[in-house]
């Protein structure tokens, strides 16, 4: 609720104020202005860290390695672009720092700390994923959306999906390869 709390009505209002103060100083037009310069900016920046950020993934994924670090990049990405589009000077800082790449590579090992990602697919056919205990979306209060009721009351226990896989070839699921028939 604390977050929420922040995000929908404080901020609101401290980007308003700023608005407010900085158009006093530098007139209403130029204040305008300046907030359209940087969403421009902001999603060229966007768009060329974005682009790179994706090569350096499907370079990963064909080398044979899961790309997290450059998933994670790639959410922190797109959550410095939505707070460029929105008004403000607040959320444009916020938006730039998640947009430069030593700030989104700090943010990016953080958020894959607090994480654990595997993946095996060729042979084991494995995949694993653990999300962290601790923070705003932990066992600590947090909103769980994939978590059963049954399981969100014991915090001894860490969020894990767990999957397996086969790959078969052959016929698509429902399909008979002895009635095929053309048209």
């Amino acid at each position: 609720m604390g977050v929420f709390f922040l995000l929908f009505v404080i901020l609101p209002i401290v980007e308003m104020t700023i608005l407010i103060k900085v158009g006093a100083v530098i007139g209403a037009l130029n204040t305008i202005g300046l907030v359209l310069l940087t969403a421009v900016l902001g999603a060229a920046l966007l768009r060329h860290q974005g682009l790179a950020t994706l090569l350096k993934a499907n370079q990963r994924l064909n080398s044979g390695e899961l790309p997290a670090k450059e998933v994670a990049e790639g959410l922190i990405l797109a959550v410095g672009g939505a707070l460029l589009l929105t008004p403000g000077f607040v959320t444009d800082t916020v938006g730039f720092l998640c947009l430069l790449p030593g700030t989104r590579h700090w943010l990016a090992a953080y958020a894959l700390k607090r994480m654990t990602v595997t993946a095996q697919s060729r042979g084991g056919s494995h995949f694993e994923f653990t999300a962290g205990r601790r923070g705003p979306f932990g066992a600590d209060g947090g909103f769980e959306p994939f978590a059963d009721s049954s399981r969100r009351d014991r915090d001894d226990q860490d969020n894990v999906i767990e999957g397996e896989f086969e790959e078969e070839s052959g016929n698509r699921p429902g399909e008979d390869s002895d009635r095929i028939e053309k048209k």
